[in-house]
């Protein structure tokens, strides 16, 4: 699958036609038509619900441009498909991203930082489960295969020297087989709130077991990704706030994609967050976790690379 698209249309121009702003034109000009590709994540998954947003106000707002989401495992779904020409755009989490010597895939740069999500340690409400250390042994859901979740659980598992018998399900598929019992609790990274936990906890009463000491861990071995957070007592009916771990999501973006395109997807975020967030036209689902995607956090990538047309982007927001 050749991945190498080029939009013959400056920048001026087109921000301006995003906008219908080409003066003296009855009508706007005339742009290649590019078809992209953005790989989102499971059911249940914020992934699935923002990459849909996103792909929907790109589409409208890139002239030419039409964006599909892809269904993945997620975010080391997504790296995978990114290098292999699969998709153009993915999300992912930063910890992810970044090797333990802090090199970061060959071929990818980061469009921007998005939203942060919060490691979930879920269980029903009635389990024997009250810390992290009373996993051991037990059936637990590390996150699909290849995502985010399976990714910082099986971090903290190994640093706590904690031996779970690990299952590998989607955030529905978790969700649904810990109030069935066909495990004792699941682990979740993702922003919150999250559909799949919202839902559970709407039905049947869970409690989140706090990962505080997790927390101090892993920004102690791998400081650059990982902050200590509140999943807060708004998030889940019932629920009371609960200490845990915070990991950055960025969109990722293949390197040949042409700066002036780059530059009118990331122009498209920055001015439409409130309509990524609200769930645009058709009443759609809202996005809350878009609130938190704004100029000043949205650069802060750590070591991923910014593609040119997104930092090009940056530097003309500066005063």
């Amino acid at each position: 699958m050749a991945l190498n698209p080029e939009l013959r249309l400056g920048r001026r121009a087109v921000l301006l036609a995003a906008g219908g702003l080409l003066v003296g034109c009855s009508r706007q000009p005339e742009v290649d038509k590019i078809n992209l590709r953005l790989a989102t994540g499971p059911a249940g998954a914020v992934y699935r619900r923002i990459g849909g947003a996103l792909a929907e106000r790109i589409s409208e707002q890139v002239p030419g441009a039409t964006v599909v989401t892809v269904p993945s495992g997620a975010s080391t779904d997504n790296i995978r498909m990114l290098r292999a020409g699969e998709v153009h755009l993915g999300l992912t989490s930063l910890d992810a991203l970044i090797t333990t010597d802090g090199s970061v895939p060959e071929g990818l740069s980061a469009i921007c930082r998005l939203y942060d999500s919060h490691l979930h340690l879920v269980v029903m409400a009635g389990s024997a489960i009250d810390g992290f250390r009373d996993l051991e042994g037990k059936r637990v859901s590390l996150g699909a295969r290849d995502s985010g979740t399976e990714f910082t659980s099986l971090r903290v598992l190994k640093l706590g020297l904690v031996n779970a018998d690990g299952r590998y399900l989607s955030q529905a598929e978790s969700a649904a087989a810990l109030r069935d019992g066909e495990i004792d609790a699941m682990f979740s990274l993702t922003g919150v709130p999250t559909p799949a936990i919202t839902e559970l906890a709407q039905r049947h009463p869970i409690r989140l077991i706090p990962l505080d000491t997790q927390a101090d861990a892993l920004f102690t071995a791998f400081p650059c990704p990982y902050t200590p957070a509140m999943i807060p007592a708004t998030a889940y009916a019932g629920v009371p706030a609960t200490r845990t771990i915070a990991v950055p999501n960025v969109l990722l973006v293949r390197n040949d994609l042409s700066d002036d395109l780059v530059h009118a997807i990331t122009d498209t975020i920055f001015t439409h967050t409130g309509t990524i967030a609200s769930g645009g036209r058709d009443d759609a689902e809202a996005v809350p976790e878009a609130w938190q995607i704004n100029v000043r956090t949205g650069i802060s990538t750590a070591s991923i690379p910014l593609h040119p047309g997104a930092a090009a982007w940056f530097r003309d927001r500066k005063p």
